[in-house]
């Protein structure tokens, strides 16, 4: 991913509903959540949830699709994967506690004694 693409989404997931909506759609799975569905789950008008959802549908973390009547929206988890690898791509150098992958041993960064990522 590209920093101006990571400065998309970073900015439209910053907004409280629109990274609840994100959360939603990442558990709906594949199959996506209705418009309609999703500003009932927020709470919120429907033109309140259109707002929202063109915003993440513009910084590409979601997509969307009509079926029938109603519009469907779910999340781009190729997007989604794309935005956690760019902030650990380069993260300490790939470090076990940061990016998740288990290694037998090693240092953090520039091969000093491990650190605990924690109290950094």
């Amino acid at each position: 991913m590209e920093e101006r693409q990571a400065l998309l989404s970073f900015a439209a997931l910053s907004q409280e509903t629109r990274l609840a909506v994100v959360r939603t759609l990442v558990v709906a799975g594949p199959d996506g959540m209705a418009a309609g569905a999703i500003a009932e789950r927020m709470g919120v008008s429907p033109s309140n949830i259109s707002f929202h959802l063109k915003e993440l549908e513009r910084s590409g973390l979601i997509a969307q699709r009509r079926e029938s009547r109603s519009i469907v929206y779910s999340a781009d988890y190729d997007a989604l994967s794309g935005l956690v690898q760019f902030l650990t791509l380069d993260c300490c150098a790939g470090h076990p506690r940061v990016t998740g992958v288990q290694e037998s041993a090693g240092a953090c960064c520039a091969g000093g004694p491990e650190k605990d990522v924690a109290n950094v």
